[in-house]
């Protein structure tokens, strides 16, 4: 029988330690682990969860965390020792929880969810040379990540470490900003935009249950899309809002990070039929308390508690919005608690754009549709998990047609919410009606122009159409929306500088994307086969080919086995035959045969 082959990929491997972990064990054990349990919930888990990483495995006193990207890996160490250098001010030195990190990016053997190999154990070799309290990478990490991220690399020099047989170069990391964001320049943080501004910072579970974390996530995500829907309003998108979850932030600091003016911050405890909000607006800019409320509601209450709450917001801020502007604003909503209660638990799931948990949020929506079927918002999710699985290869017509018809039934239940006209947009143009595509795309904008994925959606599908420079404005409104967007934006971001023929710009947007599907090496080759970067080409062909025959054995996908024909249903996304040359004289070129 042939020997199964070895699972490998390449990651960014994040390894942290507790600085003498056995002298606070025996100085009080309990105290010890409550307060590094107490750390992880509230700090390392939910930054990871932001940043995009895995927590493979945790011991005592560290932890091994894989992430896709090295940017993603460096900002995520940089944040937790920021953190962490605030807290415990009140103890000595010696009773401080301080962690070390490491960081590489190699070659790892996957083994169930398990990781190892010399990727792993040169992580483990660096963090042990870090001093206390900061961030050692490889010089493969620098690579990686220099001019990207706002920070400095201080090279330690080579040094030789136990069973690694190369000597390794550290250097060791340090933010030489509070900026941490990726942007065009590395540096620069977002300006102002000419007219009011605001980001609603997650509110704080207070129900005492982390099972009830998704309650409050889904309140803040409703008081977001409440507030997007009024026009005079710049609101920064979700994605964007939530990486600062489980963090104790400088509300300036969040202002200039994500280029707002206002501030929103509150908490949320359900208690059986009970639930009470407390919401706060802050002047990013001072820090100044301009409004603060707190409602005691019955849970039936809630959507008028989430209206008051964006009245009372957008009333105080310059420019009172008119009431016309608010009557466009309202959206039908279900009044079955139970289903919006799936709603929310299925939209968390979801928001991880992670394809392993897209399933089980169809399941929640579609238990909100049985409840209600009225209920647009689900109708919406339940095409929009259609829809995601479409790029990673796993799709088929069956999937395709339920999109559709699941994206049409929200948009006639609800034609005033952009998200059902987004999501109609995007299955049109997957069932290739190009025009009725367009037409859904721009009628979700201008209802909500704030919807940054509306905003980023419009922007690809008018790149396929050849209205290239219009749809990279689209695209950037949508990360200016969204400043921490998930890896889907620099994918349409990497396809809109691969049309322009920008291809240097093209590949590092598709690197900043943390799990690459087949396409996107795909792209890859051809970028690097137009730049006559011939042995890259060829790289990423290879791995073109070889997720596209593991998927075939995967799935028995219908669409044709061969590599080239593949490459030329994909090429009639293009509306103009000139694009469709262009990215099959690519992959020609790159090697994909027929």
């Amino acid at each position: 029988m042939a020997e199964e082959r070895v699972q490998r990929r390449l990651a960014a491997i994040l390894v942290a330690d507790v600085l003498g972990y056995s002298r606070l064990i025996e100085q009080d054990e309990e105290g010890t682990r409550a307060r590094l349990r107490s750390i992880q919930a509230e700090l390392i888990d939910p930054r990871i969860a932001a940043d995009g990483g895995r927590i493979v495995k945790t011991s005592g006193d560290g932890i091994l965390v894989e992430f896709g990207s090295a940017v993603d890996a460096v900002r995520n160490a940089l944040a937790i020792q920021e953190a962490m250098s605030g807290r415990d001010s009140n103890l000595s030195e010696d009773g401080r929880i301080i962690f070390r990190i490491g960081i590489n990016v190699g070659d790892v053997i996957i083994e169930g969810g398990d990781i190892h190999g010399d990727g792993v154990n040169v992580a483990a070799r660096i963090e042990g040379l870090c001093k206390p309290g900061e961030v050692y990478v490889s010089g493969t990490v620098r690579d990686h990540v220099e001019g990207k991220l706002a920070a400095n690399f201080d090279d330690q020099g080579e040094r030789k470490v136990k069973n690694i047989i190369k000597p390794i170069r550290v250097y060791r990391v340090t933010a030489n900003s509070a900026e941490l964001t990726v942007s065009d320049d590395g540096t620069k943080a977002p300006s102002l935009p000419n007219k009011p501004s605001i980001a609603v910072l997650p509110f704080d579970n207070m129900s005492g249950d982390t099972d009830q974390e998704y309650f409050s996530d889904g309140i803040t995500e409703d008081i977001i899309t409440e507030l997007s829907r009024f026009r005079t309003l710049f609101v920064i998108a979700r994605n964007s809002s939530f990486a600062f979850k489980g963090q104790k932030v400088d509300i300036t600091e969040v202002g200039r990070k994500l280029g707002v003016q206002y501030v929103v911050e509150g908490s949320v405890r359900k208690a059986g039929d009970r639930v009470r909000v407390t919401a706060q607006l802050i002047d990013a800019a001072t820090g100044r308390h301009l409004w603060a409320e707190r409602y005691d509601r019955e849970l039936q209450d809630i959507f008028a508690v989430q209206d008051e709450i964006s009245q009372s917001i957008v009333s105080i801020l310059p420019g009172r919005l008119e009431e016309a502007d608010r009557e466009r604003a309202e959206r039908k909503r279900t009044a079955n608690m139970t289903a919006y209660d799936y709603l929310l638990l299925g939209q968390e799931l979801f928001a991880s754009f992670m394809w392993e948990r897209i399933a089980e949020a169809r399941n929640f929506a579609l238990k909100a549709v049985e409840l209600d079927p009225r209920y647009a918002r689900a109708h919406a999710l339940t095409a929009a998990t259609h829809l995601w699985e479409l790029p990673v290869g796993y799709s088929n017509e069956e999937t395709l047609r339920n999109a559709l018809i699941r994206a049409e039934e929200a948009v006639a239940l609800d034609d005033e919410d952009s998200w059902p006209h987004a999501m109609f947009g995007l299955a049109l143009f997957e069932n290739r009606q190009n025009e009725e595509a367009e037409i859904q795309c721009r009628r979700a904008v201008t209802l909500n122009p704030n919807d940054a994925d509306a905003n980023a959606i419009l922007g690809v599908i008018l790149v396929y159409f050849g209205l290239v420079d219009e749809g990279r404005e689209w695209i950037a409104k949508a990360m200016r929306l969204n400043p921490f967007p998930p890896g889907w934006y620099h994918w349409y971001q990497a396809l809109s500088f691969f049309s322009s023929r920008e291809y240097k710009k093209s590949i590092r947007a598709f690197k900043e994307i943390r799990s690459l599907d087949r396409w996107g090496h795909a792209y890859l080759a051809a970028c690097n086969a137009h730049l006559d970067r011939m042995d890259e080409a060829r790289a990423e062909i290879a791995i073109f080919v070889e997720t596209r025959q593991k998927e075939i054995q995967a799935c028995g996908d219908p669409v044709p086995a061969k590599t080239l024909d593949l490459a030329r249903v994909r090429a009639t996304r293009y509306r103009t035959e000139a694009d469709q040359n262009h990215l099959l004289d690519g992959l020609r070129k790159a090697g994909l045969t027929e």
